[in-house]
């Protein structure tokens, strides 16, 4: 091998070897999300939850993702598939304790010292699929025909995770969601 060869291998080489030396990386963003583990958790939870908690339904589905719809109201025609638009009226609050942290009904709002000066309180609209909800609604949503009411559990994976970006939702929160599902277009 010539000497020019050998000094280029040799400065890749150093180049490599020093930069995987960097405490500095921007990548590094810590441990992984622990999925399967936070879903075990949440799902005891969820358990625990539906065996004291009174709810009226009609029946439950238990998707497998451990999303949990509980149907109080059963609507008329298709289920919406991807990218349809989804209308609906929610209130969401911690299964923890109850509190809510959320919602796009101004009444419920003011009585929960959660209103929004200028905020216009409409119905949500959404495409569902488009990753502008959490996961754990288009996991419902599919499983819902339009004109139905339901309680929605939402396990801490397919929400807001271990994410500490808003101060009324703790990390790791399974949460609970009172839809009334308007329609789709």
């Amino acid at each position: 091998m010539s000497n020019s060869k050998l000094s280029i291998l040799s400065f890749l080489l150093a180049l490599v070897a020093l930069s995987s030396c960097d405490t500095q990386n921007p990548f590094d963003t810590g441990p992984a999300y622990d999925v399967e583990g936070n879903l075990a958790k949440d799902s005891l939870l969820i358990v625990d939850y539906l065996k004291t908690a009174e709810i009226d339904s009609l029946y439950r589905i238990y998707d497998p993702s451990g999303v949990v719809i509980i149907v109080q109201k059963e609507g008329n025609g298709s289920r919406p598939l991807t990218g349809n638009a989804i209308f609906t009226n929610y209130i969401g609050s911690l299964m923890s304790d109850g509190s809510v942290f959320d919602t796009n009904i101004r009444q419920v709002a003011i009585e929960n010292d959660i209103d929004v000066e200028g905020r216009e309180y409409e119905i949500l609209s959404f495409a569902l699929g488009s990753g502008t909800v959490i996961q754990g609604w288009d996991i419902a949503f599919r499983r819902l025909r339009p004109g139905s009411k339901a309680r929605l559990i939402i396990p801490s994976t397919y929400a807001y995770r271990d994410a500490a970006n808003n101060d009324r939702i703790p990390p790791n929160s399974v949460l609970v969601f009172d839809v009334d599902f308007k329609g789709i277009e």
